[in-house]
């Protein structure tokens, strides 16, 4: 009788474990096809964000402008810290001339547009949502739908576009303060030649396979991040604690997306 108890017990845990991880999962594939809607209804009433081109351009100036100064400390300081731990590294093989491609290539391929993009999740992304967020729980966006303006075509869309324009232009900047750092630790502070120093990182660095597949990965990065960021703030609870909730997801949502979006295009891109 005890073993007959003790069985149904566990049979009684499989089938509440099994229906939880059931339920999480169609929550979550009716989430994403929500997502991928309202991905596709973005991009058909974006055609007023273009028409306005003042409301694009204001969003460019706060996602873009604002987070100039994270972009270019940070980038000035990676570029710091790889002069440092690459000189370090091929001087041990005698070849501390190559240090300027060694910054370059890993600014970039890499660094320049995941961490610029991590870093534009965390300060525009996380604010976008949370603006959104705020006009859903003050029923701004209620009021627009009752004076027949689309909440979409007028608040979301251009928040979309100026992060999806503004993210490989932050790219770019982050690598280039990421090279001057490189530069300053290599060549000012160590004293690597500095001819040596430009003279192989030109000859190095290709346009296409490099710089060109930098600048697809922040332009998908930006995507990604634009996407999350509206999404989350639409569908937030029209509470202040559903739009903290958004706006923690958009943060760790789009983090986890740029990771995993940086190994697949990095497998597509650079083969060999």
């Amino acid at each position: 009788m005890k073993k007959l108890c003790w069985e149904l017990r566990v049979l009684d845990g499989l089938l509440s474990f099994f229906s939880f991880i059931g339920s999480r999962t169609i929550s979550a594939v009716w989430r994403l096809g929500f997502a991928a809607r309202f991905f596709g209804m973005l991009i058909l009433l974006s055609g007023s964000s273009f028409r306005r081109i003042n409301l694009t351009l204001r969003e460019i100036y706060f996602s873009g402008v604002m987070s100039l100064i994270i972009i270019l400390v940070s980038g000035l300081f990676v570029g710091m810290v790889l002069g440092l731990q690459g000189y370090d590294t091929l001087a041990r093989y005698g070849s501390e001339e190559a240090l300027g491609v060694l910054v370059a290539l890993s600014l970039v391929r890499e660094l320049g547009p995941v961490v610029a993009g991590l870093l534009f999740a965390s300060r525009a992304g996380s604010a976008i949502t949370a603006e959104i967020g705020l006009m859903k729980a003050t029923e701004q966006l209620d009021a627009m739908d009752m004076m027949a303006v689309n909440p979409i075509a007028r608040v979301v869309a251009p928040r979309f576009w100026g992060g999806v324009i503004s993210m490989p232009l932050l790219a770019a900047l982050f690598s280039a303060m990421g090279v001057l750092g490189g530069y300053l630790v290599g060549v000012v502070m160590i004293g690597t030649d500095s001819g040596s120093f430009w003279g192989q990182m030109q000859a190095s660095v290709d346009f296409q396979r490099d710089i060109l597949n930098g600048v697809i990965k922040s332009m998908v990065f930006g995507i990604a991040v634009s996407w999350v960021a509206v999404f989350e703030g639409y569908d937030s609870d029209a509470t202040a604690e559903g739009v903290s909730r958004a706006t923690t997801r958009t943060v760790v949502t789009s983090s986890l997306a740029i990771l995993g979006l940086d190994f697949i295009l990095t497998s597509l891109m650079f083969r060999g």
